[in-house]
């Protein structure tokens, strides 16, 4: 099912349930029952309730967003620091060179057309992926320069292969989920709870109340949606991608 078919579905689902939830409480309620003598502490404790619940949603979205933003920035170092060893090593021997790059054409490849797809299905990387960066590291650190200009080279290219290893490994940590299960079931019961509140103020059937109730429902399933996607970086809907190694390296698209 699509992510933007759950968000709609969630978002006619919340209006749905308040406004039956509405209906049903208003056919069984008393003759008597007067809707505009709502107790002030009331409107007090629902005000709060959204002002408190607003901050927490803002807070998690922030979050995710930063992670997600880290994820992205994860994938651009990794990107960046081979496509500078690629560029480097044309001051080596062209047999040394080619070996070189051609190894990093192969684990560029095996990123972007297998090991991205396991990393958006199981949230990890892979033990091959792993072993191709190896070749690719034993490439650059074995060859022994020849010369001072190729010496001068050889620092620089160790630097940038630790940068590369070390941005895959912060990329193998930011696969899974960054929100714990405690913060989601706080999150849907304040949920549950905000919306709850609305009801305390005794919602007449009327067509302006019942559509701000439930734009207001919807609006909380719509922010839920947006941390829920946000929170698995690289396999849900709005999710990191592996552009930077396809603008780097353009043969790994083929």
């Amino acid at each position: 099912m699509s992510d933007w078919l759950v968000l709609v579905l969630a978002m006619a689902g919340a209006c749905a349930v308040v406004v039956v939830i509405t209906l049903v409480r208003q056919r069984t309620a008393s003759e008597d029952e007067d809707p505009s003598e709502t107790p002030d502490v009331i409107e007090y404790m629902t005000m709060w309730i959204g002002v408190i619940y607003a901050i927490v949603l803002g807070l998690a979205i922030a979050g995710v967003w930063e992670a997600r933003s880290a994820a992205q920035d994860h994938v651009q170092a990794e990107a960046q620091a081979l496509h500078e060893i690629s560029e480097r090593v044309r001051v080596y021997p062209p047999e040394v060179r080619d070996r070189i790059r051609a190894d990093m054409d192969a684990y560029v490849g095996y990123v972007v057309h297998t090991e991205w797809r396991r990393m958006a299905d199981e949230q990890q990387v892979t033990e091959r992926g792993t072993r191709l960066l190896g070749r690719v590291r034993a490439d650059v650190t074995d060859y022994r320069p020849g010369n001072d200009f190729e010496a001068q080279a050889y620092q620089p290219l160790l630097d940038q292969m630790a940068a590369a290893d070390q941005a895959r490994n912060a990329r193998a940590d930011s696969t899974g989920p960054t929100m714990p299960p405690v913060v989601w079931w706080g999150l849907i019961t304040g949920g549950l709870i905000t919306i709850g509140m609305v009801f305390a103020l005794q919602i007449r059937r009327t067509g302006r109340e019942l559509a701000l109730a439930g734009l207001f429902s919807a609006t909380i399933a719509f922010m839920l949606f947006l941390i829920w996607d946000f929170d698995a970086p690289y396999s849900r809907g709005i999710a990191v991608t592996a552009e930077p190694f396809l603008t780097m390296f353009p043969g790994a698209g083929g």
